[in-house]
């Protein structure tokens, strides 16, 4: 933290269980950015936690995968709809043309007998 941000800095305080406590120290020992200090370390745990609810991360590969395999399923089946809505418009289309030909049962003669 610069300077200028330590002076407009806000002193927050909370209350932990031994539990937590001790999770913290632990969490704030194990991490490979070797915290400086705990309040260091629960600020980056407060941006992390904020990007996390305003869905600002990064997928992990497993949930990519999947994203990817329904985006493609549903290609498929878009496909698969038009394909279909092709069939049917064409396939009505040749009844129609089928009831529409030469009837020889409404000729009329010329003759004016039927």
């Amino acid at each position: 933290m610069h300077m200028s941000e330590k002076s407009k800095a806000r002193r927050v305080s909370f209350f932990a269980t031994p539990d937590e406590y001790n999770q913290l120290r632990y969490f704030i020992s194990q991490s490979p950015q070797r915290w400086s200090s705990a309040s260091d370390f629960i600020r980056a745990a407060t941006a992390h936690y904020i990007s996390f609810l305003n869905q600002d991360y990064d997928l992990p590969a497993l949930e990519i995968q999947r994203l990817n395999q329904l985006v493609d399923t549903i290609t498929v089946l878009s496909s698969n709809v038009g394909s279909l809505q092709d069939v049917v418009t064409h396939g009505f289309d040749s009844l129609l043309q089928l009831t529409r030909g030469s009837n020889y049962l409404l000729e009329i003669d010329d003759d004016g007998e039927l």
